[in-house]
């Protein structure tokens, strides 16, 4: 695959990935009320961070 398409295939992973888990913050955060809201969203960010990074290291 030209580097172009592997630029373009790694995006296109990384869009999954944040679009995933916003769904998944977003819905933990519907059942249970703004109650600890700040805790999940700051796990969640520091989660999505170190996904981000492994998948830049794949490529």
């Amino acid at each position: 695959m030209s580097p172009r398409g592997m630029k373009f295939v790694k995006g296109m992973g990384i869009g999954l990935a944040v679009g995933c888990m916003m769904g998944a913050v977003g819905s933990h955060c519907m059942r249970n009320g703004k109650r600890g809201l700040r805790k999940n969203v700051g796990r969640a960010l520091k989660d999505m961070s170190d996904l981000v990074d492994q998948v830049g290291e794949l490529f």
